[in-house]
């Protein structure tokens, strides 16, 4: 865990000498003055706040030259140490020693919310410099959430109506969209789906989830059973209802499924199951989608929304690699996104394909099950203890509220992300050495990570790739699960699969967990070549440090992504569902 100490009096003296600088200079409109409070390769992270973007930018110049761009229609002014937040103090981050504080700030659009992570430099106005600044919008003036806090009614207040309809009725009868459409669409009723769903419905603008499956939750529920989240649950609540302190660490994922259930009839969310999205164009001139949704009792409507968010995730359309001779293979094929319990396996062998996560965890559940079973490693995998796995999310652990973590979690632009990753998988090497040794010792084929980075950024970067050991790694070490490399492999016969040495290791089950296609395939399906082709990728980390297309506008107006974990879908969904708001209210440009 990072180190921190209180700010000492003097430390918090020099950030206000350093707040005052900083506002001068804003209220001059100096862009290049405000650029000179940064170190020379210092970082500005703007959420929506400078413009309607996500975006960073790194080096005092680029600094001067989106401020100069931005600052006169901003209208940013009013930095000031966040009142009700978790004090100025002294941490280590990244491997420096920085002070660390929370803003508030206000824009001409709104109110905003930051961090500061300072650097001492005697030439800086009370001895610092800024090494990073956040600078993220949290509302919009007149736009501001719906709250029933302190006797408000909010926004969609249910009042009695004796002899006419009730809360539940009304809630029925919008959910049906029968008179209008809504402005946005949003495909897939997962965290994603949901998070940004609930965003919008806060800020009034009228939005339907569609979902394939038929009940909410199917995403999780219908996954294999053992399954469990991999981080720790005070990382993972979705925006307005954290999970309730009781639940365990690593959350179970029916228990998760029915959350999901119970936060759509909470929030008042209005989500069609068993609704695909079938075709769809866009018309520029009009400035709106028309879709074709597919309902589950076949009839299909025709809709006109202004946005469609793509919250499909990962896991749409799976990837089932062609494999020499797989024609003629006996057994049964599946990808792991179907397997569910390794019972009907039990004393009979078993081959998994792919060594991530799911393949791992397949691997282990048909092991305790009773089948004798082999992984076939296709490529290096980076392997770490569920424990040393947290390291990345210790700032979660440090006590603050988990809205100042949020904060200070997107307070990291990818340079310095990169550089803390390196750091932390470092020290998970060393923890996990033994682990790691006897994996090594039975051929399993290991690496770090691009610029040994670790998990983390092969996350970011390809979505894969990576192992949280939960114990089959033990068993790959002590042999109980067998390994076999791909590029050993010459064909797959009717019982089994034939090694280039000969020998013919038999088979009657072949778990695919060979992972999904990018959500850029997911479009090409729904909305054609054009589209696809136009937007590229989705997820990845981009030239810019920020991930490709998502939560923020991609080259074909009015779509948009949102993507990730549980967390991510929690903080993002915030300046995702902004940027709709304010073009929805006209502030923002529809194309941008």
């Amino acid at each position: 865990m990072d180190r921190i100490v209180p700010a000492e009096t003097p430390v918090a003296a020099a950030l206000t000498d350093w707040l005052a600088a900083c506002n001068q200079a804003l209220a001059r409109g100096d862009a290049a003055a405000v650029a000179a409070l940064f170190e020379s390769e210092g970082h500005l992270r703007d959420l929506v706040a400078l413009g309607w973007q996500v975006r960073t930018v790194s080096g005092r110049d680029a600094v001067a030259a989106l401020l100069r761009e931005s600052l006169p229609a901003a209208g940013l002014r009013g930095l000031r140490v966040a009142a009700g937040r978790t004090p100025p103090r002294r941490v280590h981050r990244a491997g420096r020693d920085v002070l660390e504080a929370m803003v508030d700030f206000d824009t001409a659009h709104g109110s905003g919310a930051g961090v500061l992570r300072l650097v001492d430099d005697p030439e800086g106005p009370g001895g610092l410099r800024a090494w990073i600044v956040l600078l993220s919008l949290r509302s919009l003036r007149g736009h501001e959430e719906a709250s029933n806090a302190c006797g408000s009614q909010g926004r969609d207040h249910y009042l009695r109506d004796f002899g006419g309809e009730n809360w539940e009725d009304k809630r029925r009868r919008a959910a049906r969209f029968e008179d209008h459409d809504p402005a946005v669409l949003v495909v897939g009723a997962g965290q994603a789906g949901l998070s940004i769903a609930a965003r919008l419905g806060q800020l009034g603008v009228d939005t339907l989830v569609v979902d394939r499956e038929a009940r909410v939750g199917d995403n999780w529920r219908q996954r294999y059973h053992a399954l469990t989240l991999h981080n720790e649950v005070h990382v993972n609540h979705l925006p307005y209802m954290p999970f309730p302190t009781t639940w365990p660490v690593f959350i179970p994922k029916d228990k998760l499924a029915n959350w999901f259930e119970s936060y759509v009839d909470s929030l008042d969310l209005r989500v069609w199951t068993g609704t695909e999205l079938v075709s769809g164009h866009h018309d520029a001139q009009a400035g709106h989608w028309t879709l074709t949704v597919r309902r589950a009792d076949g009839s299909q409507r025709e809709m006109r929304p202004r946005h469609v968010i793509f919250a499909t995730g990962v896991s749409a359309i799976p990837v089932m690699p062609d494999q020499p001779g797989l024609a003629s293979f006996a057994g049964t094929v599946m990808h792991s996104g179907r397997y569910t319990s390794g019972a009907a396996w039990k004393g009979r062998p078993a081959l998994v394909l792919g060594t991530g996560n799911s393949g791992h965890d397949v691997a282990q559940d048909l092991h305790a099950a009773g089948a004798q079973v082999t992984l076939i490693q296709r490529s290096p995998t980076y392997v770490v203890s569920i424990q040393e796995a947290q390291r990345v999310y210790a700032l979660y652990a440090e006590g603050m509220p988990t809205d100042d973590c949020d904060l200070l979690a997107t307070a990291m632009p990818y340079p310095v992300l990169r550089h803390a990753y390196q750091l932390s998988t470092a020290v998970s090497r060393e923890a996990d050495r033994a682990l790691l040794q006897g994996l090594a010792a039975r051929g399993f084929r290991l690496t770090e990570g691009e610029d040994r980075t670790g998990f983390q950024m092969m996350y970011l970067r390809r979505g894969g790739g990576y192992y949280f050991n939960v114990g089959c790694s033990d068993l790959i070490a002590q042999g109980r699960v067998g390994l076999v490399q791909h590029e050993d492999i010459e064909r797959f016969v009717p019982e089994g699969v034939r090694l280039r040495d000969g020998r013919v290791l038999p088979a009657e089950l072949l778990v695919m967990a060979t992972g999904y296609h990018n959500q850029q395939e997911v479009v090409r399906r729904s909305l054609g070549d054009a589209v696809a082709d136009r937007i590229g990728r989705v997820w990845g980390v981009d030239t810019d440090g920020e991930l490709r297309n998502l939560w923020r506008p991609t080259p074909q107006p009015g779509l948009w992504f949102i993507a990730g974990s549980l967390a991510q879908c929690r903080i993002y969904s915030r300046f995702l569902a902004l940027q709709i708001k304010a073009r929805e209210e006209g502030l923002a440009p529809y194309a941008s």
